[in-house]
């Protein structure tokens, strides 16, 4: 009878593959962000990210704005912000931002995305900001309102928008977020803003966020030549 054969030996254990990278080692393509105060030099960016909102919303017909109307209307103004028009600009940058960088009525968001590709942005030199590399990506635009229901102020949110190349990457979240934490902070009601209702996309990232979509509600709007007739007829 044949000897049997020797058992196979056991197989030595895997080495252990040290998967912790270095503390200052980025991931992937990191991208440096910031939310600031928007302030009077910002007003080409912020007529150029209207206009293009107004593309994107096929309302282009709507839009007169000119730099000198924002520049009169947003920033000559005494009060201080967020008891009025108020805007946050979003800022992006290859480098991080200087951490000091704080007013006494805000202090800039900063946060690191890491990406897995690296962001092709055909408009940076025409959206280039304070600083080399630094561009900007989106805006809010948002003011007080009040609820008599709740007997709290709250804040209306006029315009959000991000850029093409700068969407599904959380951008508009860090946006949404600092109005929600500001009107928190401050002790108000609530934040409100609408939509369109082609816009599933918006929809669905608006309620991802918490936010309840009333369609019972309507606009009702008073403006151009309609409006007008109240001044000429009281």
């Amino acid at each position: 009878m044949a000897a049997a054969a020797a058992p196979p030996p056991s197989p030595s254990p895997a080495p252990i593959l040290n998967m912790t990278l270095p503390e200052n080692h980025p991931v992937g393509n990191p991208i440096f962000s910031r939310i600031r105060l928007a302030n009077q030099l910002d007003v080409p960016h912020i007529h150029k990210l209207i206009h293009q909102m107004a593309v994107f919303e096929r309302l282009t017909h709507l839009f007169s704005a000119t730099e000198s109307y924002l520049s009169a209307t947003l920033f000559n103004q005494t009060s201080p912000p967020f008891t009025s028009f108020t805007v946050f600009i979003l800022e992006v940058s290859s480098n991080p931002f200087p951490a000091d960088d704080a007013t006494a009525a805000f202090s800039p968001i900063l946060k690191t995305v890491n990406l897995d590709l690296p962001i092709a942005d055909p408009e940076t030199e025409a959206f280039r900001s304070l600083g080399n590399d630094v561009v900007v990506a989106g805006f809010v635009l948002f003011f007080p309102n009040y609820s008599s229901f709740l007997a709290k102020p709250g804040f209306y949110i006029e315009d959000i928008f991000v850029r093409e190349c700068y969407r599904r990457k959380g951008f508009g979240k860090m946006l949404l977020s600092a109005v929600a934490t500001q009107a928190a902070k401050m002790g108000y009601g609530r934040v409100e803003w609408v939509v369109l209702d082609w816009n599933v996309n918006a929809i669905n990232f608006y309620q991802g966020m918490g936010a309840q979509i009333l369609p019972e509600w309507r606009i009702c709007r008073l403006t151009g030549d309609a409006l007008q007739a109240y001044h000429h007829n009281p």
